[in-house]
């Protein structure tokens, strides 16, 4: 039995990921009989009443990935021109909570949101010019870029994917739940390495 905080992966019955949901929503969708089937290992077996006619009691096992019924098109046509919300606690994430210049590792407290190209010299506030720094790289660069500075980026910002903004916004995402995202990232991704070297942050 995990903690009820631990959050089930829903997905669509194509096996595309769609959100997290917590253990009395997926109890809802078993009850309205809106899932198709389930994956992952067992979370929760939730027991209601018993039933007159037979005396069974009610049981409702939860496992850590479930399938709804139904296609969500505009996730599937859209999925090469979509652009998830840009938060910074998911770019902390995608930058594996490492400052983008110095490489050092930081909690959230101690971690900004870095304009590469700032905006007062024209760049914007999208996930291809944004990087996780420190707060002190952050205030060292200020208004300048990168090459301004005289400080190198060690890696490229790109914009998530659906699937990969669904492990981005995830909190204790189990092996299993990872490894079912993992299938829907694009082969070049740079959160599989990421992962492998960072498995639960």
């Amino acid at each position: 039995m995990h903690d009820l905080n631990q959050h089930v992966l829903r997905t669509d019955a194509s096996g595309m990921p769609l959100e997290w949901i917590d253990y009395q929503q997926a109890a809802r969708l078993h009850h309205l009989g809106e899932v198709a089937y389930a994956l992952g290992a067992s979370l929760y077996c939730i027991r209601g009443g018993f039933n007159a006619l037979t005396g069974q009691r009610s049981v409702i096992e939860i496992h850590s990935i479930l399938a709804t019924f139904g296609h969500n098109h505009v996730i599937h046509e859209l999925r090469d021109r979509y652009t998830p919300p840009l938060g910074n606690r998911t770019l902390f994430r995608r930058d594996g909570h490492l400052c983008l210049y110095c490489g050092g590792r930081f909690p959230v407290s101690d971690l900004s949101r870095d304009h590469v190209t700032p905006i007062s010299q024209g760049g914007k506030d999208v996930w291809t010019n944004v990087v996780a720094a420190c707060k002190r790289c952050n205030n060292h660069k200020a208004g300048r870029t990168p090459e301004q500075a005289g400080m190198q980026l060690l890696a490229v910002p790109f914009t998530p994917t659906h699937a990969e903004y669904i492990y981005l916004k995830g909190r204790r995402v189990l092996a299993d739940q990872m490894a079912f995202l993992r299938s829907h990232f694009p082969r070049s991704s740079p959160l599989h390495a990421r992962m492998t070297r960072h498995p639960f942050d």
